[in-house]
């Protein structure tokens, strides 16, 4: 039988300002809602969390429901892909706020031993194996699924001086690709234009038929999730590697 949960923290802090507000908090809502076992606690701690997040609510309210989440068994990788989902309906600007609070809540850093161990503890994403399309690549690359539903994700993760080949995402309509920046510092080029810097937080819009190229700066590791727009008759072709000459011109 699940343990009953408890609270307290309406009497505690609204007692004799807020009586009724309070019995409600305590006995209500976490003693009658959350005790009923229609749904499973994990699933309500899951419900409460995207509903708050939603509404733009990161305080102190938020990193509870984030930590109760954790003691009812959400993984710090069911929280990743519960915050990513639900930024996708929400707000991408909420997203990175929740993120913010769950890295504190599960704090699992692994020990630092490695570049690729330290650069795993700045970023939320896994950096997942070695990209099996490396053949494509100049220098290594990692890829982690992040989302097989609804929309293919993958964060990609660059190390220093790694870039992909100049390529071009085909398609007779829509398709193309998005990027979002998760971590390090890296560059985007088009081809025929200047080179464009990226940082945690940018977002690269890539329409289709495009010719363009990605990847890490010489002297910091980069990560960017990739997000597959859907087209018709889709396909990606892979060109020229990015030289050394061109690389080393960039600022």
């Amino acid at each position: 039988m699940a343990e009953k949960i408890v609270q307290t923290a309406g009497r505690e802090q609204l007692g004799k300002f807020a009586p009724d507000f309070a019995r409600f908090n305590d006995d209500v809502l976490f003693g009658e809602n959350w005790n009923n076992n229609d749904i499973d606690v994990k699933t309500r701690c899951i419900i409460t969390i995207v509903a708050l997040m939603s509404q733009g609510v990161t305080d102190s309210s938020m990193k509870y429901h984030l930590t109760n989440a954790k003691n009812h068994g959400v993984s710090q990788k069911e929280i990743a892909a519960i915050i990513t989902h639900a930024a996708f309906y929400t707000s991408w600007a909420f997203a990175w706020a929740v993120f913010g609070l769950a890295k504190e809540v599960w704090n699992e850093n692994i020990p630092v031993q490695t570049d690729k161990d330290r650069f795993q503890n700045e970023i939320f994403f896994p950096i997942g194996e070695p990209n099996p399309y490396g053949k494509y690549f100049v220098g290594q690359s990692y890829l982690a699924p992040v989302s097989d539903k609804q929309i293919s994700m993958f964060n990609v993760t660059f190390e220093p001086k790694c870039r992909n080949n100049w390529h071009i995402h085909h398609a007779t309509s829509g398709g193309g690709q998005m990027l979002i920046c998760i971590g390090g510092r890296g560059y985007y080029q088009e081809w025929g234009k200047e080179a464009r810097e990226l940082h945690p937080g940018d977002i690269v819009n890539i329409p289709a038929e495009v010719k363009h190229w990605h990847g890490a700066a010489p002297d910091s590791w980069f990560s960017h999730l990739a997000i597959e727009i859907e087209g018709a008759d889709g396909s990606t072709e892979w060109c020229e590697p990015v030289s050394d000459e061109d690389y080393g011109s960039l600022k």
